[in-house]
Parts: C-alpha cells; structure tokens; sequence
C-alpha cells in the first residue's frame, strides 16, 4: 500500500470509530491528573491514541521514506560511479572517484584489479554513454580511427592503436608525426614513418627522414624505397650516412647491392659500394657483386690479388668460369 492510500485509510478508519463511539452517547468524561483536570465527551477520549498513534506511524513512514530516498541516491551515485569506472577500465585509465556503499566498494575493489576487454560482438545496455563508448573501443580494435567518445591518453595502448589507426587511414598525418617526432613514442614514429614510405614521394621522404633515428630495418626500407625512386632520391653521401652504425651484415650489403643495380648508373653504384667497402670490410662481397655484373673485370682481379688465397675464393672461382667462358651468376656459387 502507498502512502497516501495508508492516509486516506487511516483517516477514514479514525472517522468511523469516532462516529461509532459518538452515537453511544457515552457521555462526559473529566481526566484529572496531577492537578490537570480536561473534560472530553468519551468519544473524543476514545479517539485521540487512535490519532496519535496514527500521527506517529506517519512520522515513522515519512521517516525511513526520507532515509531510504537518500540510501537510493548513494545507490544511484554509486552506480553512476560504477558505470565510469567500468568505462575507465576499457580506456585503460585511472579511476579516482570514492564510493559510499559498502557492496560498491566492494565491487569496485575487485573490478580496479581485473582487464575489461570488449567483445567484437555488438553491445547494449541501458547506459548510453557506456554504450558508446563500447563502440568506440570496437571500432579502434577494428581497426577505425575514432575521433569522439574516447577522451584517452595517447600513450595507453588503445591510445596508441587510435593513433596507428589514424596513421594508417591518413598518411599526411603520418608525415606531421614524423614532423614532430620528439613529441610521440618511438614505436609510434617508426610506423609513422613507414606509412609515409609506402605512399609518399622521395621528394617528401628526404624532408623528414633524418627527424628520427632510423634503426636498421627502416634504414633498409628507406634505401629499397630511394632504389624506386632513384632519380629524385638520396645521393651517395647520404645513403653512406644512413648506413653508418647499423651493423649491417655482408647478406645485407649484398641484398641492398641487388637493389640498387638497376636503379644506379655504373658509375655511380660502383663508387658507392666501393667507398662502403673501404669502410666496412663487411660490404666487399657486394662490391665485389657489383664488380662482377657489370663485368669490371680488371679491376675485380686488381682488387682479389691482393688477397689471401681463401678469401672471397667464390668470386675468384666465378672470375676464371667467366674467363673461360662459363657465364655462372654468383648465386650458384658460395660467396661467404
């Protein structure tokens, strides 16, 4: 029963009894107490505890009414705090807010120790900003740059795949990071960068590519994409540059000589390989490949006699073959 309907009751039940007791015709009745002397009609002697005990289980009703509405706010509050604590949890951010129920607390205890992942399923719940938040988790796991509803730090990892998402889905994007390399993570740069490599020019790449430090694979990546691109590329100094300090092996000096042999004029490849090699014993195999295709004959023999009878003895082997007219490539032949 609500309220009012218990008022309505009540009162109505109060009237009754003392419309009852009334038409008795009971009489007067003088209570004397302590001096304190009051004359009633018996009737109204007869209804007032009914009215004060009435008044007293309104006082109680209305009472915990009030204290239950307030228990339902910090239920509510609670709640509203539980939802943004779940929200954090799938943007992989701090949580700070103070809960007042204890089962909340309890709850929020266990939840702050727990990862909350997203199914790729649909989602739904009776929380709308949950809800869209949900589904702009969704979309950066799909791969989607999401631009509203994921107010997260970039450097979080669903921060960070936002962002690799963003790069992928606009390279002009990916050239501004590049551009301001110091202010994002390595990882974040390098992917940046190779977005740019795959759908820039080399007029564009040479802009921005000394903005970071290249590490040994996008150094390849870099010198694969100016062998593309060798006419508006890198010259030889700065391909000698970029090869400085990233411990190239003789399978990759060979790799990249194979590259380039069709990019580069003779004149030019010969000159860059063999100022790589003055420097890096490691790149003579590909100097010496580079020797051998464009049958620089002399001075393939120049260069191998002043060495010691096991060394480069592939290369050797392939100068007599071709010298006896055998044409082998070095492939077939061991070069190490």
């Amino acid at each position: 029963m609500g309220l009012k309907s218990y008022i309505v009751s009540t009162i109505l039940l109060t009237i009754i009894l003392f419309g009852f007791v009334h038409s008795l015709e009971l009489g007067d009745y003088t209570l004397s107490l302590f001096g304190f002397e009051e004359t009633f009609s018996v009737s109204v002697w007869f209804i007032l505890p009914v009215v004060f005990l009435t008044l007293l289980t309104y006082i109680h009703i209305m009472f915990y009414g009030v204290v239950n509405y307030f228990k339902f706010r910090l239920i509510d509050s609670d709640l509203d705090n539980m939802i943004d604590l779940i929200k954090a949890k799938l943007l992989n951010k701090e949580h700070k807010v103070a809960f007042r129920t204890k089962k909340q607390k309890e709850l929020a205890n266990i939840l702050e120790q727990l990862n909350i992942d997203v199914k790729k399923e649909s989602f739904s719940s009776s929380f709308e900003d949950l809800n869209k938040t949900v589904a702009a988790v969704q979309n950066v796991n799909n791969g989607l740059y999401v631009e509203k509803n994921l107010k997260v730090d970039e450097k979080s990892l669903l921060g960070k795949q936002n962002l690799i998402n963003k790069i992928n889905s606009q390279v002009d994007f990916a050239v501004d990071i590049v551009k301001k390399a110091e202010k994002y993570d390595s990882d974040i740069v390098d992917i940046a960068f190779v977005k740019a490599l795959e759908e820039k020019s080399m007029t564009t790449i040479k802009k921005i590519y000394k903005n970071i430090n290249l590490n040994k694979e996008l150094t390849i990546k870099l010198l694969e994409k100016n062998a593309q691109n060798s006419e508006f590329g890198l010259d030889i100094v700065e391909i000698t540059e970029l090869i400085k300090n990233k411990n190239f092996t003789k399978d990759d000096y060979l790799e990249l000589a194979k590259t380039y042999k069709s990019s580069f004029n003779p004149d030019e490849l010969i000159e860059l390989f063999e100022k790589i090699s003055n420097e890096y014993e490691e790149a003579t195999p590909a100097y010496l490949y580079i020797l051998v295709e464009f049958e620089m004959k002399d001075k393939i023999r120049e260069y191998l006699s002043n060495t010691q009878d096991s060394d480069y003895s592939a290369f050797k082997a392939l100068v007599d073959l071709r010298d006896a007219g055998k044409h082998y490539s070095l492939e077939s032949l061991s070069y190490k």
